[in-house]
């Protein structure tokens, strides 16, 4: 009698980062200066007391694959945060994009910076066909299950957090500074004070003590 083989795991037959695009045909680069400026200083805070610098992965505006049924399909979160993984790419490349399947880990927390053209999706107040890819807010609660999500309107200083409750996000409430995170044992906040030249709110992480990071 023919027996066939066990099928192989995802991560020996679905494509990897090298193979996906890491880039978006036709759409332009960072809408504006904030974009830039807020993500670096989220990455430079974000300093996790329990994990080693390279046991600690965060990007922005990168491609962020998520469903091995549909290997084309990725969001670009403003910001992630990811605990337990290597700093580079089985510990040797930087990373082109973030392939869930291949990594094993999904983000520990993502922040989303909100614009006029992106809240909807942000908020998760689109709807879409079967045959299309669910909006953001879908993806990180229902297929990544991202533990923490936060989402910042820059315009009116407006800090929303969430945290994924069983199967879905409710609402955070602010305490002091902000939220605190404690499986990082960081808290983010909001911040009002002067980066790279700039006084305005930011949002920024600080630690147990209340320290505000850098």
């Amino acid at each position: 009698m023919y027996q066939s083989s066990p099928p192989l795991p995802p991560r020996q037959v679905l494509p990897t980062m090298y193979d996906l695009p890491s880039e978006v045909p036709g759409e332009p680069g960072l809408p504006d200066e904030f974009h830039l400026l807020q993500p670096e200083l989220l990455r430079l805070t974000f300093r996790p007391p329990a994990y080693a610098y390279d046991e600690v992965f965060t990007a922005s505006d990168l491609n962020l694959y998520y469903d091995p049924r549909h290997p084309q399909w990725y969001k670009r979160p403003d910001w992630f945060g990811v605990l337990g993984v290597p700093r580079l790419y089985e510990g040797t490349e930087l990373r082109l994009s973030y392939v869930t399947w291949q990594e094993g880990t999904p983000p520990f927390v993502v922040v989303e910076l909100l614009s006029p053209g992106t809240e909807k999706e942000d908020l998760g107040r689109t709807l879409r066909e079967a045959s299309q890819p669910p909006n953001k807010w879908t993806v990180y609660e229902q297929v990544l299950r991202v533990p923490y999500y936060f989402v910042f309107n820059r315009y009116t200083n407006e800090f929303q957090a969430f945290g994924l409750m069983m199967t879905e996000y409710q609402p955070l409430e602010p305490e002091g500074k902000g939220v605190w995170l404690k499986e990082a044992e960081l808290g983010l906040g909001l911040w009002q004070g002067r980066y790279q030249g700039v006084e305005r709110g930011w949002l920024r992480w600080y630690d147990q003590a209340g320290n505000w990071l850098l």
